[in-house]
């Protein structure tokens, strides 16, 4: 089980609390995870990520055993330890302004 944890606005949208835990049959990448994300949670598309483009929504953010993931290749695999469920995937809602 590969565990989610999502920024407040997306676990509201989402009706969950807290972290979420999903599958990945075709790997444990940023991609696979998206869209075991968005399968199970259907009012998730187009939040995160582009529909069509499929690329990062702006001011959405992915880290994973303190390391900033959000300009890694989607395709590229997560750490050994996100897909042991041993450390979370985190989505997180970035704040920009001053």
């Amino acid at each position: 089980m590969i565990r989610v944890v999502l920024p407040a606005h997306l676990r509201t949208l989402a009706r969950v609390s807290g972290e979420v835990t999903i599958e990945s049959r075709n790997g444990v990448t940023q991609r696979s995870v998206l869209d075991a994300l968005e399968a199970r949670f259907p009012t998730l598309r187009g939040t995160i990520r582009d529909q069509i483009t499929q690329k990062r929504r702006p001011f959405i953010r992915f880290f994973a055993c303190e390391r900033d993931l959000s300009h890694e290749p989607p395709d590229a695999p997560l750490p050994d330890a996100v897909a042991s469920g041993a450390e979370p995937f985190l989505i997180i809602g970035a704040m920009a302004g001053g």
